[in-house]
């Protein structure tokens, strides 16, 4: 039992911020999943001992009932034997009697170490649990940290130029700018041609009809 809490200490109890801190590790959130996972692998195996621990219990209380019940049946039996003036089978059921409470008492004080053991794993699981989630809770913290300084340098690359802090002629906003520019450009000139065009076509139509109409007939 010390070993294992000595692992729990050196694993899951462990100060993450430190480690966190160590100049070689440029991604801490690559740090921390690797943490998150050495806590996930002992919490699992915590879990099966508790359950198995609690399997245990259950198997002592089953033990000690059953010796309980035989313990009761050779004392009855003792008594019918000795009414029965039965000295032997008196002394074989008072044996018995005496073996079955003999191990009732064994069973008991290993079903209350058991029991013990059991509270104990019980709340070193939860503190590891709460460890764990809070590991959770820190890993949303980092990425969220992250997304927004990625954001920003993404903002920063993008609005260097027009800072003049880049050696770039143009910021991405301004080509993107120019380019909607030309293409606005480019549509009023395509309008403006085909408005010219129907307008011409109009008027030679119109000519064309006021000539036909002045020709005497």
């Amino acid at each position: 039992m010390p070993n294992l809490f000595q692992r729990m200490k050196n694993t899951v109890m462990s100060d993450l911020h430190e480690a966190l801190d160590k100049k070689e590790s440029k991604n801490p959130i690559a740090v921390l999943n690797h943490y998150l996972r050495q806590c996930e692998h002992e919490v699992e195996k915590v879990r099966k001992l508790v359950e198995r621990q609690y399997l245990l219990k259950q198997e002592f209380t089953k033990e000690y009932q059953l010796a309980e019940s035989h313990a009761e049946k050779r004392k009855h039996q003792a008594e019918v034997a000795s009414q029965a003036n039965e000295a032997e089978l008196y002394e074989f059921a008072l044996t018995e009697q005496k073996y079955y409470e003999e191990r009732m008492e064994r069973i008991a004080d290993l079903k209350s170490k058991a029991e013990k053991d059991l509270h104990e794993l019980e709340s070193k699981y939860g503190e590891m649990k709460h460890k764990l989630k809070d590991m959770y809770i820190k890993r949303m913290e980092l990425m969220g940290r992250e997304n927004i300084a990625r954001a920003h340098h993404k903002m920063n690359s993008v609005l260097e130029s027009s800072s003049g802090l880049g050696t770039a002629s143009f910021s991405k906003f301004d080509e993107i700018e120019t380019y909607l520019d030309q293409l606005e450009h480019g549509v009023n000139s395509s309008y403006y041609r085909n408005t010219i065009d129907a307008k011409i076509a109009k008027m030679e139509k119109e000519m064309k009809k006021e000539e036909t109409e002045a020709i005497p007939s």
